[in-house]
């Protein structure tokens, strides 16, 4: 339940691990008026090992922790189970660790309301009107080959499609929810690829973002190389696996 007493239109996911020195301050930032008339947050604290379970405790929000380590995508899938089980209209999931502007989940909300609103908000750190944002060699070669398999296999254009920050509507995340349906690793680029060949409607919109302050990103040191070549080959299996086998349900 929110600070206010009752269930709002959004939940706001945002899975954790040791984020103690980050996440304090991306909780004000949510508590804000602005914010906190329309969206409750669940913290999905993946068995953290610092002081980030007592620094959600002391801001009240709903939380749950796992006893163990399950990883950046079975974090969030809880969170869309929750989501579905609560009866939230939309999700919106960010990070923990401050590189997200709580000021983008207005403007995610605001586009998932419209009447010709997308299933899914992409908040993209490459687009005309996104804040500048720095990545390294690595991560830019990442990206630009996600973005070019993504071109290819459905002729869309996704400028950023690493993000972490996304807003979905219900069926979008009911989808989601369901077993085999969301990577549980590396929900990435192949979760875009699979959504648009399944048939969901995805638009991306400019989003404010920040380098990490503090904390360890889990794409450090030679991570980024390791991820590259496990993205690429999730990305191929969600093509074989819709194109060529047929799995899935085309969204009319």
């Amino acid at each position: 339940m929110s600070l206010y007493g009752r269930k709002k239109d959004v939940l706001v996911i945002i899975p954790a691990y040791n984020e103690e020195h980050s996440i304090e301050k991306v909780l004000e930032q949510l508590e804000q008026p602005e914010i906190a008339s329309f969206a409750d947050v669940l913290i999905m604290n993946d068995a953290s090992v610092d002081e980030t379970r007592a620094v959600v405790k002391h801001h009240q929000h709903t939380m749950v922790t796992h006893l163990f380590n399950l990883g950046y995508g079975s974090a969030i899938q809880v969170g869309y189970k929750y989501a579905i089980r609560r009866g939230y209209q939309y999700v919106i999931q960010m990070d923990a660790d401050g590189q997200h502007d709580p000021s983008n989940v207005k403007a995610i909300y605001d586009r998932l309301r419209q009447e010709d609103a997308p299933d899914i908000v992409l908040g993209s750190r490459y687009m005309e009107g996104s804040g500048a944002f720095a990545v390294t060699p690595a991560k830019k070669l990442a990206y630009a080959l996600f973005r070019f398999m993504i071109r290819v296999v459905t002729g869309r254009k996704i400028a950023d499609p690493t993000t972490g920050l996304q807003g979905l509507s219900r069926r979008a995340f009911l989808h989601y929810s369901k077993y085999n349906q969301f990577d549980y690793s590396y929900p990435d680029a192949n979760m875009i690829m699979q959504m648009l060949l399944l048939g969901y409607r995805i638009e991306e919109i400019p989003a404010l973002m920040y380098e990490r302050q503090a904390g360890k990103s889990m794409h450090s040191g030679l991570k980024p190389f390791v991820y590259m070549f496990q993205m690429t080959w999730s990305i191929l299996a969600v093509t074989f696996r819709i194109k060529v086998l047929k799995e899935g349900v085309r969204v009319e």
